[in-house]
């Protein structure tokens, strides 16, 4: 499958819009819309993985080992390091708990020690825990035959998030499989079949599209209004299939930088915090402004998540890749 520029843009931006959020919040600024980042992740998530399993099929296990050695790697060294810093006395707030640190470490939602949240050991891995669970049913779903695959992901989706409607949940596990949030993976997929049959809009629909998402994302933040899936989900879905419309007419020019941040999106999504934090720790005595930390949070973060992406994600990548490679060629006659 070639590369679409879009969908790496909008990853660049929504890392970036991640980092800005907890920047200004560290910081004691204000940039919650940031935050709906992780609703463009969700939606392109569902886009690639529909996509990808269509035009390049694979087995049910191949695709989890896939998905594992993609995710699990990066995650865990980062996941590592905050558990060493919390041993050292780093991170005085953590509190540490063997249920929790190995939760975090298998993608199983636990609830902190430290606020009783439903965080893992980093506490943005959280949505790392959904990823893991739409990759498992969708790899359930490559069970079915392809002409009912969609319909039968929608129909389990659309049940867990019944149940918990009806239910309301109290344990960690249901009461994060089953929030609406995970319907945006859904709502991935289906953008990925329309796009796969040649039914995006149209340049012109779809840059509408871009800028009246953009502009509901900037509405939510400038209004203080309703900040959840249920608002965020749709502008991310409308955001995601406009993109890939201009681009399907041949108008997306390639930019050069936010396809790199693209491609290090997840490095950063994972790293930033670690740079933030130091950041906001040196300056906590100083007079300088909370925008000013912010800015050069933000920068630390993603600088610090660039360097991540070339320091282990991609030769971490690289070497699992050629390791599979080999344990999975045939034998020579």
């Amino acid at each position: 499958m070639k590369t679409l520029y879009g969908i790496q843009y909008l990853r660049a931006v929504a890392a970036l819009a991640v980092v800005l959020f907890h920047a200004a919040e560290r910081s004691g600024g204000h940039f919650r819309i940031g935050a709906a980042g992780v609703d463009v992740f969700f939606v392109i998530s569902g886009f690639i993985m529909w996509t990808m399993s269509v035009r390049r099929p694979v087995t049910p296990i191949r695709f989890l080992l896939d998905r594992v050695q993609r995710i699990a790697p990066s995650y865990w060294i980062v996941t590592a390091i905050m558990i060493a810093g919390a041993v050292v006395g780093l991170f005085p707030s953590m509190k540490l708990t063997a249920s929790h640190i190995f939760g975090s470490l298998l993608f199983i939602p636990v609830r902190s020690p430290s606020n009783g949240e439903i965080w893992p050991v980093l506490v943005q891995g959280w949505t790392l825990n959904f990823e893991m669970f739409f990759y498992v049913l969708f790899a359930a779903s490559m069970l079915l035959p392809r002409r009912v695959r969609l319909a039968g992901m929608i129909i389990v989706f659309a049940t867990f998030v019944a149940a918990g409607a009806i239910l309301h949940p109290q344990s960690p596990l249901l009461a994060t499989y089953t929030r609406p949030v995970i319907l945006e993976f859904v709502a991935g997929a289906i953008l990925g079949q329309l796009w796969l049959k040649g039914n995006s809009t149209g340049a012109g629909l779809g840059l509408a599209l871009v800028i009246a998402s953009v502009c509901g994302f900037a509405a939510i933040e400038i209004l203080g209004l309703a900040f959840d899936e249920t608002t965020c989900g749709p502008l991310a879905v409308a955001l995601v299939l406009g993109m890939v419309s201009v681009e399907r007419s041949g108008r997306l020019p390639q930019i050069a930088p936010l396809i790199y941040l693209g491609n290090a999106s997840y490095s950063i999504y994972l790293w930033h915090t670690l740079a933030i934090s130091v950041v906001v720790k040196v300056v906590a005595s100083t007079p300088i402004p909370s925008d000013a930390v912010a800015f050069v949070a933000a920068i630390s973060g993603t600088l610090l998540g660039v360097c991540a992406y070339e320091l282990f994600e991609k030769p971490l990548r690289n070497r699992l890749r050629n390791f599979s490679w080999r344990r999975t060629r045939p034998s020579p006659a």
